[in-house]
């Protein structure tokens, strides 16, 4: 079976990490499958919502050091790890026009934190534990740690996390906004899953848009967020999409919406 699967059910595309023998640990080559999935998913039309998984009921241990051991270790050649490789997945998630779940089971931890980070919602099982860890061996987060963890959890809660390794069970990782929902691990998949079918069953225009306007409005003032919704707005009301959430909600049924 291969390191990472793809497969698209019911407009969800699901990304499974699928090397439960080394929890999860990914290879240079399955991040280049990563980031090639993301953007699959991008392209795809039928494709509304895209879930990250991991198989084994653990999600991912980060790099597998292993595999990168006959690697030429100099400071160039590290640099270029990651942003000739690992980075990848980092833009190619932000990219992503469409919902990005993460189901955290078990350890996320260095890398693995990151790339759960780079998802927009994160729902996790109570065994889930996170770290960032990179500081306990002596090094920084190389995936995005950095960037990702102040803006969901705040500045001083990142500091602690990153500046002393320690574990989070999912019990604080909920608390302080790390994760959005935490459930019985049997819940996991069944949770997940709703909650995709949910986000598939709305407007995909619409829920591009907002997506795309929460993420550019983190990083403009209000009068220029504001004017960049206002033109969000009037595109998203001249689709037929948007005519038909209008008809369904006043019909009190489902929408069938054709995306784009």
């Amino acid at each position: 079976m291969a390191d990472i699967e793809y497969s698209v059910t019911n407009h969800v595309a699901t990304i499974l990490l699928n090397r439960p023998a080394t929890k999860n640990a990914f290879t240079l080559e399955m991040v280049e499958t990563w980031a090639r999935s993301l953007r699959a998913a991008e392209a795809d039309p039928d494709v509304r919502v895209v879930v990250l998984k991991g198989a084994g009921g653990t999600f991912c241990s980060g790099v597998d050091l292993g595999a990168l051991a006959d690697r030429e270790r100099t400071p160039l050649s590290q640099r270029t790890l990651l942003t000739e490789h690992v980075h990848h997945v980092a833009y190619a998630a932000r990219d992503l026009s469409k919902p990005y779940l993460a189901a955290v089971s078990g350890a996320a931890v260095g890398a693995g934190m990151d790339m759960a980070l780079m998802a927009d919602i994160r729902i996790a099982d109570e065994s889930a534990r996170f770290s960032e860890g990179y500081v306990r061996v002596g090094l920084v987060p190389g995936d995005g740690g950095c960037f990702y963890l102040p803006r969901i959890v705040g500045v001083a809660q990142a500091l602690r996390l990153l500046c002393t390794g320690e574990f989070v069970d999912a019990a604080e990782a909920l608390a302080i906004g790390l994760v959005s929902k935490v459930v019985p691990e049997e819940h996991l998949d069944s949770a997940v899953t709703e909650l995709a079918a949910q986000l598939a069953a709305q407007p995909p225009i619409a829920v591009q848009m907002i997506k795309r306007s929460v993420y550019f409005g983190m990083e403009q003032d209000l009068r220029t967020a504001l004017d960049t919704i206002s033109s969000h707005l009037a595109v998203v009301t001249s689709t037929a999409d948007s005519a038909e959430a209008l008809s369904a909600f006043k019909e009190r049924r489902p929408g069938v919406y054709a995306g784009r």
